[in-house]
C-alpha cells in the first residue's frame, strides 16, 4: 500500500513538474505563414514565416527568418559577394499581417496538425534561434533562407531525424532547372528577367530534386498542401491559400522591345555614319565601357564571390552581337 502511494505521489509531481516547464497549453497553435510576392525585385519570390498562438499563454507571435538591415556596415559590399547576413524576427500577428497588406500583399496561412509535444518542441527551437547569439544567419538565396529555414525546424519538431515522418505527393518544381524555376517569379520580358540570365551561369541550369526545389516559399506551402503523416493523416488541418499571381508586363516594358529599339538605332546610327564617312566613335565606348563591367561583374561574382548559380551565361554575348551586327552596316559597301 505505502509503495503505491509512493508510485501516485512520484506521478503527480512529474505531472506537475512537466505542466511548470510547459511553454505551451492544449489551447495552442502553429501556423505557416506564405507571403505573395512583391514588387520589389528582393520581394518577387514570396515569403514564409511561423506563427505561434496560444489564448491561455498569451502567445501571438510571427517568426521571420527575413529581417535584414540595408543600414548595416558595407551591406551592399557584402551583397554583392554573398555575405549577406539575415536575422530572425519576432513580431505581433497585428503587425506582421499590417505589413504585408500595406504592400497589396496577400498572406496564406496554414494551421498545422501537430501533437502538443510537436508544437513545444517547434515553439522552443524557435525560442532558441531568437536568442541573441543565434538570430543572426549568413543568407544564401537557395540553400538558406527565410523559407528553408522554418520548413526544417519543422521537419525536425516532427520526426527529429526520422526523414520518412512526413510525406508529400507534391513535386511542384522537380526536374525543372533553377534558371526556368526563378524566371518563373519575374515578369517575363522584364529587365529583372534579362539580368538572371546574363549572370546566372551554367549551375543554373541545373535540374531540382525533390529537396532542392523547396527554397521558394509557394513551393514550400504546396509541399504542406499535399504532406501527410505515414498514417495518411494531412500535415494541415485547415487553409486558406492561393497560387502566386506573377505580374505580366506590356510588350513595349520589355527587354526584348528594348533591345529591339536599341538595334534599329544602331543600325541608323551606321548608315549615317557611313554616308558621312565619319564614325561616332564616342557611342561604341560607351557599349565597350557597358561591357566591360559587366565582364569583370560576372568575373568577381564567379571567382570571389559565394553566390550559388551565378557565372559566364550564354546570354552574354546577346549586346555585343546586337551591337557588332548593327555597326557592320557602316563597313559594309
Amino acid at each position: 500500500m505505502l509503495k503505491r502511494s509512493i508510485h501516485i505521489i512520484v506521478a503527480l509531481l512529474l505531472a506537475l513538474t512537466a505542466q511548470a516547464t510547459s511553454l505551451l497549453s492544449d489551447s495552442s497553435a502553429v501556423y505557416l505563414l506564405t507571403c505573395s510576392p512583391g514588387e520589389a525585385l528582393y520581394e518577387r519570390y514570396g515569403h514564409t514565416a511561423l506563427l505561434v498562438q496560444d489564448p491561455v499563454m498569451g502567445i501571438d507571435e510571427v517568426y521571420n527568418y527575413g529581417i535584414f538591415d540595408f543600414e548595416a556596415e558595407h551591406f551592399y559590399w557584402r551583397f554583392v559577394r554573398g555575405e549577406t547576413y539575415y536575422q530572425l524576427g519576432r513580431q505581433h500577428t497585428g503587425s506582421f499581417v499590417r505589413t504585408y497588406t500595406y504592400g497589396n500583399r496577400r498572406v496564406n496561412i496554414q494551421q498545422l496538425n501537430l501533437t502538443l509535444d510537436q508544437r513545444e518542441a517547434l515553439y522552443r527551437a524557435l525560442l532558441t534561434n531568437y536568442l541573441p547569439e543565434n538570430r543572426v544567419y549568413l543568407y544564401n538565396f537557395v540553400f538558406d533562407n527565410c523559407a528553408t529555414r522554418p520548413f526544417l525546424l519543422l521537419m525536425r519538431a516532427i520526426g527529429g531525424n526520422d526523414s520518412t515522418a512526413v510525406s508529400s505527393a507534391f513535386t511542384g518544381a522537380t526536374g525543372i532547372t533553377y534558371r526556368t524555376f526563378i524566371r518563373h517569379y519575374t515578369p517575363q520580358g522584364s529587365w529583372g528577367d534579362l539580368g538572371i540570365n546574363l549572370i546566372f551561369g551554367p549551375r543554373a541550369d541545373k535540374q531540382m530534386t525533390d529537396a532542392e526545389r523547396l527554397f521558394l516559399p509557394e513551393e514550400v506551402m504546396w509541399y504542406l498542401h499535399e504532406a501527410r503523416f505515414a498514417d495518411g493523416t494531412p500535415l494541415v488541418s485547415a487553409e486558406n491559400i492561393r497560387p502566386f499571381e506573377v505580374e505580366h508586363i506590356p510588350w513595349y516594358k520589355t527587354w526584348y522591345f528594348g533591345l529591339s529599339l536599341l538595334f534599329v538605332a544602331l543600325v541608323v546610327l551606321s548608315y549615317y555614319d557611313r554616308r558621312r564617312h565619319r564614325r561616332t566613335h564616342w557611342v561604341d565606348y560607351i557599349f565597350y565601357g557597358v561591357y566591360a563591367l559587366l565582364l569583370v561583374l560576372v568575373i568577381f561574382l564567379t571567382f570571389f564571390s559565394v553566390h550559388p548559380l551565378v557565372g559566364f551565361s550564354p546570354y552574354l554575348p546577346l549586346i555585343p552581337s546586337l551591337h557588332l551586327c548593327a555597326r557592320i552596316v557602316y563597313l559594309w559597301r
